[in-house]
């Protein structure tokens, strides 16, 4: 297979599909396919001085454990993320599963709100 076959393969998947050959990627290479975080500039002149850390923007809201509702959940996580019934109720099985990733703080808090209602764990990392 050349690149383009690769790709073509890959535009074929479902999220769901691409988040499990990313992990299985990760596991076989040793790798992370997370992006480097820009470092912050120091000043040519202030030898010693410590960079800043910059404030995280970005959360990813993840499935800890669904608890005893799992039909709610699956009910949750659809709506949430749009997926379909079987994508969504596969994500729940998988669990711990990222719900939605590289999202505001304000709607990361507002998937955890939704899915404790119904009994399932969310972290925000």
């Amino acid at each position: 297979m050349d690149k383009k076959e690769i790709m073509e393969a890959i535009k074929k998947m479902t999220v769901l599909e691409l988040a499990e050959l990313v992990k299985e990627l990760e596991e076989e290479f040793g790798v992370s396919a997370a992006a480097p975080v820009a470092m912050a500039a120091v000043p040519a002149a202030g030898v010693g001085v410590e960079a800043e850390e910059e404030e995280q923007t970005e959360f990813d809201a993840v499935l800890a454990s669904i608890g005893d509702k799992k039909i709610q959940v699956i009910k949750a996580v659809r709506e949430i993320t749009g997926l379909g019934l079987k994508e969504s109720k596969e994500l729940v099985d998988n669990a711990p599963n990222a719900i939605k990733e590289k999202i505001s703080k304000e709607e990361a808090e507002e998937i955890k709100s939704k899915l404790e209602e119904v009994g399932a764990t969310v972290e925000i990392k």
